[in-house]
C-alpha cells in the first residue's frame, strides 16, 4: 500500500527476499559483529558510553548494575534487559576478557559455569582500560547519531586508544556468518602496530616477530605455531588449545595429575563431571580419586592415580576424551565501513591505525580551533589593555552596551566576539599581574597553535603521536603472556615454533637456572635498594646473569673443566622471581660438579677464540670450532686436582688484550697473542703470579674506549680508565686495580663497560640493581670507590654483569 492508500501487488518471493536481507543486515550491523575500529558491538559500546555518562569512572564508587542496565535500555538499546546485563557481566569476568572493561563488585559468575547474581545485587564501574576506549570523546574525535527515538545522541564508534578488537577478541553469530576472534597480548599488539607504522609494506610473516599468537585469559597451551600462522595470513583457521597439566610424585610411590590451567571457555565443573563419568563408565582406568582444590590463589584440579598407573597414558586419554584439549576456530570477521569483511592480521592493524589517524587528526583540529578562538579573544583584550584609557573613556561615554560595542569595533577594528569580551572583562584584569597573565596565556597559545598546525601538515607527526600514546599503554597496562605455544606431536622443527627474543639467563651457585624476558627488569639509579630478582634458598645465591636470544646455544663450562651444551629455549621460562630448574635435570652433572661459566653463541665460527682462566691463575686460548661436535658433553681443558675453571670469555682476538683480576685487588693486562693456541684438552699456561691467600676472580677482554668497572663484596664500586692499566708480560704479579679494605671487602667482580651501557650487580640474597655505567664515578686505580647499593646485614655482592648497549 502506497501513501495514497492504493494497494500495490507485490510478488511474495521478492518481498521475502528483500525483507530477509534487511533483517540479516540489521542483525549483522546492529547486533552480532564488532566494528574493526573499536572492537565493540553496539550493545558493548552503549554500555560503556552510558557508564561514562553516569560518571562511573575508576576513581568513583561502584553503582548498582540495575542502574546501568536501566540507563542503557531507556536511552540507547531498546531490547531485552538480559542482553544488556549479560554483556555487562562478561566485560567484568577475568576468565572471559583478557583485559577487563568493567570493574565488578559482587558475584559475576565463575569458571565453573555459575551464573552471576541478579543485577540488583552486583555493582559496577568502568575499568581503567575502558577509559582509554572513551578517551577524548569530548574533542570531536568521532561521529554521533541520534538514538532510537531521536531524543539523544550516541557515538557511532569510540575513539579507542587501545586496539580492543585484538586485545579482547570477539565472538558472535549473525545471519549466515559468524565471527570468532581470539584475544591477544597488549605488548605484542603494540609492537606489531609500531612495525606497521614504521614499515607499511610489512608482511604478515614480519608481524609474527612481534605477535607470538593468541593470548587467552585462562592461559593454556596452543599446540603448534603453524595453524596460528595460517589463520593470521587468511583470517580463518583452527588452533588446538590444551590445559596445563603436570605429573607430580606423591608418597607411597603414587603419582597424580594436577591441572592448573584450562583451555579458553571450558567449564571446570563440567570437565570434572566428564572425567568422573568416564571413570564410572570404565573408559578411563587408573584413576583413584578426583578433587577440586582450586581457591582464590589459582586453579588446582588433582587427579590421584593408582599405583603402577602410567600417568602420561592417562593424560593423553584426558586430552582425547575430555575438553582438556579443544579446537578453537578462528574467523576474523568484522565490520569495515559498515560492511562485514574477513580480515587477516595486517588488515586489522591497518584499519585500526586508519581509525587512530582520523581520531588524532580530528582531535588536533578541535584543539586548534579552540586555541585559535581563545587567541582571537586574547588579541582583543591585548588591544584594550594597550589602549586602556581610550577604551574606558569610550565605554563611559556610550549610552548603552550596543553603542559601546559598535564604537569599540569601529575604533580598534575588533570583531563582535572581541568587543563583547572587552565589555565582559572584569576590573581585576586591569591590574599589572592580570595583564601579565594575559600576555603569558597568549604566548603559550601561539606555541600550541604552531604545534597543532605542524601536526596537521605532516602525516608522519600524527603517526609519531600515535606511537607515543600506544607505547604509554604498554607502560600502564602491559603484562606477560598467559598462553604458551608448544610443539605439537608430529611436528619436526621445534625451533620454528620458538620466537626469537632477548632473555635474561640466571644461574645460582647451587645450580638452578632460570630464563625470563629482559623486559621484566627496569633501569634504576645508583644507591637504590634494587628490585627482587630470582628467589633463592637460604643457602643459595645467584652466580651468573647474562643476556641471550632464545635461538642461541648455551655452552656450560664446569669447575672440573667439562663443557655441556643446550639451546636457550630448552631452559624452562619462568617469571623474574622464579627459582628456576635444577641443572641436574637438564645436564648430566656429576657429584661435586657445578657450572662456573656459561657462554651464549649463535654458531661455531672458526675465526673466534675462547679464552679460559683458572682460579690458580692459568690461562688458555682455543678456537671455538674445536668445540663443535654432535655430543652434548666434552672435555674443555685439563686441570690439576687443586685448581678449577672460573672464567671463559668469547671472541678473544690475537690483537686484543686480556685482563685478570684477583680477590685482593690485583690485576694484570697482557696481549692475547702472548698465549699460544692450545688444543681442547690442554691444561693452559700461567697468566698471573698470585700472592699468598689470593685467587683469580674474573677475566675481561680489553676494548678501546671502555672503562673498567669494579665492585667489592660490600657494595663499593668505581670506574677507571682502561688506559691506566699498562700492558705487561704474561705471568707477572700485576698492579692494583682496587684498594681492598675491611670496609669495602674483597673484590667481587669487574667488567669492561661503556658509559651508555647498563650494568647489574647481584647479591647473595638474590637482590639486584640495574643502572647506567655512567652513574658510577670515574676514579683512579687505587681508589676504593663509592657505595653502589645498600646491603642488608649479612648480604654481599657476588656477581656483576654488563648489559651491552645494543
Amino acid at each position: 500500500m502506497d501513501q495514497e492508500g492504493r494497494v500495490i501487488p507485490v510478488d511474495i518471493e521478492d518481498e521475502m527476499k528483500v525483507a530477509y536481507l534487511d533483517y540479516a543486515m540489521s542483525v549483522i550491523v546492529g547486533r552480532a559483529l564488532p566494528d574493526v575500529r573499536d572492537g565493540l558491538k553496539p550493545v558493548h559500546r552503549r554500555v560503556l558510553y552510558a557508564m561514562a555518562e553516569l560518571g562511573l569512572t575508576p576513581d568513583k564508587s561502584h553503582k548498582k548494575s540495575a542502574r546501568v542496565v536501566g540507563e542503557v535500555l531507556g536511552k540507547y538499546h531498546p531490547h531485552g534487559e538480559s542482553a544488556v546485563y549479560d554483556t555487562l557481566v562478561r566485560m567484568a569476568q577475568d576468565f572471559s576478557m583478557r583485559y577487563l572493561l568493567v570493574d565488578g563488585h559482587g558475584n559475576f559468575g565463575s569458571v565453573d559455569g555459575d551464573a552471576a547474581a541478579a543485577m540488583r545485587y552486583t555493582e559496577v564501574r568502568l575499568a581503567p582500560l575502558a577509559t582509554e576506549l572513551l578517551w577524548d570523546m569530548d574533542k570531536d574525535t568521532v561521529d554521533f547519531r541520534t538514538n532510537f527515538d531521536d531524543s539523544l545522541e550516541e557515538p557511532v564508534v569510540l575513539p579507542a586508544r587501545v586496539p580492543n578488537l585484538l586485545l579482547n577478541g570477539s565472538s558472535g553469530i549473525a545471519v549466515g556468518m559468524a565471527t570468532n576472534i581470539p584475544p591477544h597480548n597488549l605488548r605484542e599488539v603494540v609492537d606489531a602496530l609500531i612495525m606497521v607504522i614504521e614499515n607499511p609494506d610489512i608482511s604478515v610473516e614480519g608481524l609474527l616477530e612481534a605477535i607470538e599468537g593468541p593470548d587467552f585469559p585462562t592461559g593454556g597451551q596452543i599446540m603448534g605455531r603453524q595453524p596460528v600462522i595460517d589463520a593470521y595470513k587468511t583470517g580463518q583457521g583452527s588452533i588446538t588449545i590444551r590445559g596445563v597439566a603436570e605429573v607430580e610424585e606423591v608418597k607411597g610411590g603414587k603419582s597424580q595429575i594436577v591441572i592448573t590451567e584450562l583451555p579458553y571457555q571450558v567449564n571446570k565443573a563440567a570437565l570434572i563431571e566428564k572425567i568422573a563419568d568416564l571413570v564410572k563408565g570404565g573408559k578411563l582406568e587408573g584413576i583413584q580419586d578426583l578433587r577440586d582444590e582450586s581457591d582464590r590463589d589459582g586453579m588446582r584440579v588433582v587427579i590421584e592415580l593408582k599405583r603402577r598407573s602410567r600417568p602420561r597414558v592417562i593424560l593423553n586419554r584426558l586430552y582425547k576424551h575430555t575438553r582438556l584439549q579443544v579446537s578453537f576456530g578462528i574467523n576474523m570477521l568484522a565490520l569495515v565501513d559498515g560492511e562485514p569483511r574477513v580480515l587477516n592480521l595486517k588488515d586489522i592493524l591497518h584499519e585500526y591505525l586508519k581509525h587512530q589517524r582520523e581520531v588524532v587528526t580530528r582531535r588536533t583540529q578541535f584543539l586548534l580551533n579552540k586555541a585559535e578562538a581563545r587567541a582571537h579573544i586574547l588579541e582583543g583584550l591585548r588591544i584594550a589593555l594597550q589602549n586602556l584609557d581610550q577604551v574606558i573613556a569610550l565605554i563611559r561615554k556610550a549610552p548603552d552596551v550596543k553603542t559601546a560595542k559598535g564604537e569599540l569595533m569601529n575604533r580598534f577594528d575588533l570583531s563582535d566576539v572581541q568587543a563583547q569580551a572587552i565589555l565582559d572583562m572584569r576590573l581585576q584584569k586591569l591590574t599589572g599581574l592580570e595583564r601579565e597573565k594575559v600576555e603569558e596565556e597568549y604566548t603559550e597559545l601561539t606555541k600550541q597553535i604552531e604545534y597543532y598546525q605542524l601536526l596537521l601538515a605532516h602525516k608522519e607527526r600524527i603517526d609519531g603521536v600515535i606511537k607515543e600514546e600506544i607505547r604509554a599503554l604498554v607502560e600502564k597496562y602491559g603484562d606477560d603472556r598467559y598462553t604458551r605455544i608448544v610443539s605439537h606431536e608430529g611436528e619436526i622443527d621445534v625451533e620454528d615454533l620458538i620466537p626469537r627474543e632477548d632473555v635474561l639467563i640466571t644461574l645460582t651457585h647451587k645450580g638452578y637456572i632460570n630464563r625470563a624476558p629482559l623486559t621484566t627488569y627496569r633501569s634504576q639509579h645508583r644507591g637504590g635498594l634494587g628490585i627482587k630478582g630470582m628467589i633463592t634458598r637460604e643457602e643459595d645465591f645467584m652466580s651468573e646473569l647474562f643476556m641471550a636470544t632464545t635461538h642461541d646455544y648455551l655452552l656450560f663450562f664446569t669447575n672440573r673443566g667439562y663443557l655441556y651444551r643446550l639451546k636457550v629455549y630448552e631452559v624452562p621460562e619462568n617469571h623474574r622471581q622464579g627459582k628456576g630448574m635444577a641443572l641436574i635435570n637438564l645436564l648430566p652433572l656429576q657429584s661435586g660438579e657445578y657450572i662456573t661459566a656459561v657462554i651464549p653463541i649463535q654458531d661455531y665460527t672458526r675465526d673466534v677464540w675462547l679464552f679460559m682462566a683458572t682460579r690458580k691463575g692459568l690461562v688458555k686460548r682455543t678456537r671455538l670450532d674445536d668445540f663443535q661436535t654432535r655430543y652434548t658433553t666434552l672435555r674443555a681443558l685439563s686441570l690439576r686436582e687443586d685448581d678449577e675453571l672460573i672464567a671463559v670469555r668469547y671472541n678473544a682476538e690475537e690483537e686484543q688484550d686480556i685482563m685478570l683480576g684477583t680477590a685482593l685487588g690485583k690485576s694484570i693486562r697482557f696481549a692475547a697473542r702472548d698465549v699460544r693456541p692450545l688444543g681442547r684438552t690442554a691444561q693452559g699456561v700461567k697468566g698471573i703470579a698470585l700472592g699468598k691467600g689470593d685467587e683469580v676472580i674474573g677475566m675481561e677482554m680489553v676494548e678501546e674506549g671502555l672503562d673498567l668497572l669494579t665492585v667489592s663484596r660490600l657494595g663499593y664500586s668505581k670506574r677507571t680508565k682502561v688506559a691506566e692499566y699498562r700492558p705487561q708480560r704474561r705471568g707477572g704479579k700485576g698492579i692494583f686495580a682496587c684498594r681492598v679494605t675491611e670496609q669495602s671487602g674483597k673484590m667481587a667482580g669487574f667488567r669492561m663497560v661503556r658509559e651508555k651501557e647498563d650494568v647489574m650487580a647481584v647479591t647473595r640474597d638474590g637482590r639486584l640493581i640495574r643502572l647506567k655505567a655512567r652513574e658510577v664515578p670515574c676514579m683512579g686505580r687505587a681508589a676504593r670507590g663509592v657505595r653502589l647499593m645498600r646491603l642488608a646485614k649479612g648480604d654481599e655482592v657476588v656477581s656483576l654483569v654488563r648489559i651491552k648497549e645494543d
